[in-house]
């Protein structure tokens, strides 16, 4: 069994050889890029296929046992990130339906893409995963698949382009023809010298290269026109946006002097306004002052007299008291006895006097009540108390009657009572000497607070048209700052103004410094067209850059750049060029050139 693994191995890498071999040749010799329809580039995807297929492991599933090589292959996707496009494209594909046309398309777009060796290159450098999908016996898991990868290194040269669209990859049946590899070995021992000319002269290939390479020139003549036009006229707008610029900072600084003008008058009226109401205030805390120290002193005297006055209505009340027992006493003395009419007449005189005494001094306590009437509210209270005297008065009446039986208690009385009466008469004449003398101080008193009061209501209207002035004043202050205000939001946008052009004069600047990069790299890009020659196979045995001599496993990169040949490792990597729409192998000394110059431009 493993020999006869190992003959299939071998069969599979020889007729890998002679598919790569017939397809390298026909489609140089063609000169143009492939399509599906083309026999050795089918009979290359069925052979390939086959490769893939050997030693595949069947996978159980309800329907039965199935061969799929699709499995393997969308490892890609999790080891190298860069296949992940073609995965969902060929899932995105409706008309596909089986796994075997999903590995089809796969392979077409891997080869269209110029990676299908440095894919299937990852997938053999890990051989544990694949371990899964294969025998230890098949192809891919031995040294011979190594072998088809290098060989499939040099398929990046050819330019395919393939529909996918339209064909039916579920249900086509990979067949090997043999007749175009028995034609192959026929021809090669008459044709092999003129076969490797072709190939190695690539005269179609340098023919399209200098037509690009024309046609990029007149492109590149007309864009340095169109450059030069727009600089000129970028310079145009670059003298007139300055001439404007100038007369707006002159206009600028007329209006800086005019609002620093302005400002010193407001600021000077301003600090006179203040000084001014400082002054006023000072003045007008001076005056409350001695306001507050006048209302202070008149108060406190009013408190006195209250005071003094709640003691003299007092004694009224019990000088009416004592009145009122003198009454009762003298009736009860008159229908009593007889025998002290005398005394009772002599009494009733000194009632009258006493009488007559009280009404003067009621009147003179009604005329001090009324000169007291505006400070105070004390008669309403003096009023309710003689009421209450009145009730009282009653009240004594009905003890009248009571005070009969008590006749012979107050002869006794009355002796004591006229001795006490004389004493109390004289207290009360002293008294209301005293309450006279008493009422025309506080008349006076009043008159002065009188005087004081409208001396203070002058000084109140003095300061209300101060304030009144004040405001007018403030109310100017106030228009000098709205004033201020629109100056300062005119100003603001003459600077939002110079900034805009500022910002358009640096994006003039950029863009004319960009212009002179892309001027520089076109002058180097036709210096490079011009000096740079295509190096032949024939001329070129070892690695330009490593100085490795070329083998079959080693083989020959032409750089798209330079056109010297290097070794897959010194030229693995992929640029765009002005000369070529798509991203083309390139050495790894003009892959760093490159890149310098792409930063400098961006930057």
């Amino acid at each position: 069994a493993r020999c006869h693994a190992m003959e299939e191995r071998a069969n599979l890498m020889n007729m890998m050889k002679l598919s790569i071999k017939i397809l390298i040749q026909s489609a140089l010799s063609l000169g143009r890029t492939l399509d599906s329809d083309f026999p050795p580039l089918q009979q290359f995807f069925v052979v390939l296929e086959h490769c893939l297929k050997h030693g595949l492991k069947a996978k159980k599933t309800f329907i039965g046992q199935n061969k799929s090589f699709f499995g393997p292959l969308e490892l890609v996707e999790k080891l190298c990130p860069e296949a992940a496009d073609i995965a969902t494209s060929v899932k995105n594909l409706p008309e596909l339906k089986t796994a075997v046309g999903r590995g089809r398309a796969w392979l077409y777009l891997a080869l269209m893409q110029k990676k299908l060796a440095d894919y299937l290159k990852v997938l053999l450098d890990h051989k544990h995963l694949l371990s899964e999908f294969y025998e230890p016996d098949a192809l891919m898991m031995e040294e011979e698949g190594a072998v088809i990868v290098g060989l499939l290194v040099g398929l990046n040269v050819i330019d395919a382009n393939l529909c996918l669209k339209g064909e039916d990859l579920d249900s086509q049946v990979g067949v090997i023809d043999f007749s175009l590899y028995l034609k192959e070995t026929q021809d090669s021992d008459g044709k092999q010298d003129g076969g490797i000319t072709a190939v190695l002269d690539q005269k179609h290939y340098v023919e399209e290269l200098n037509r690009h390479l024309s046609c990029t020139v007149a492109d590149l003549q007309n864009k340095i026109d169109c450059l030069e036009k727009t600089n000129s006229k970028l310079q145009e707008e670059l003298a007139a946006a300055t001439d404007r610029i100038g007369s707006l900072q002159e206009e600028q600084q007329q209006l800086k002097q005019q609002n620093e003008l302005i400002r010193e008058r407001s600021e000077k009226s301003v600090e006179v306004t203040k000084e001014d109401t400082k002054v006023e205030l000072d003045t007008y805390k001076q005056s409350r002052q001695g306001l507050d120290e006048m209302y202070s002193d008149v108060w406190k005297q009013l408190k006195e007299e209250k005071k003094i006055r709640l003691e003299l209505e007092k004694e009224l009340e019990l000088q009416i008291g004592m009145k009122t027992e003198m009454e009762i006493a003298m009736k009860l003395l008159e229908k009593d006895t007889h025998e002290k009419q005398d005394t009772l007449v002599a009494l009733r005189q000194q009632l009258e006097e006493v009488k007559a005494i009280n009404l003067q001094m009621f009147h003179k306590s009604q005329n001090a009540e009324c000169s007291l009437q505006q400070k105070t509210e004390a008669i309403s209270s003096f009023e309710g108390k003689t009421n209450e005297m009145m009730s009282s008065m009653k009240r004594m009446e009905e003890r009248l009657q009571h005070a009969e039986k008590a006749r012979q208690a107050a002869e006794e009385r009355c002796n004591k009572m006229k001795q006490e009466l004389a004493g109390r008469l004289d207290t009360c004449r002293q008294q209301m000497s005293q309450l006279d003398s008493k009422c025309s101080t506080l008349e006076k008193e009043l008159k002065s607070e009188k005087e004081q009061r409208q001396t203070l209501q002058r000084e109140l209207h003095q300061e209300k048209d101060a304030t009144a002035l004040l405001k007018t004043e403030l109310q100017q202050i106030e228009g000098l700052k709205k004033e201020l205000r629109k100056l300062q939001d005119e100003k603001q946008q003459l600077e939002k103004v110079c900034e805009e052009q500022e910002q358009a004069l640096q994006e003039m600047g950029l863009h004319l410094s960009q212009s002179k990069l892309k001027m520089e790299d076109i002058k180097e890009v036709n210096k490079a067209l011009k000096g740079h020659t295509w190096l032949k196979d024939d001329e070129a045995t070892h690695c330009k850059q490593c100085e490795k001599e070329f083998s079959i496993s080693r083989r020959k990169h032409h750089c798209r750049n330079c056109g010297d040949i290097f070794c897959n490792t010194c030229s693995s990597n992929e640029l765009a060029l002005p000369s070529y729409p798509k991203p083309v192998r390139v050495c790894d000394t003009c892959h760093t050139l490159l890149l310098q110059r792409c930063s400098s431009n961006s930057s």
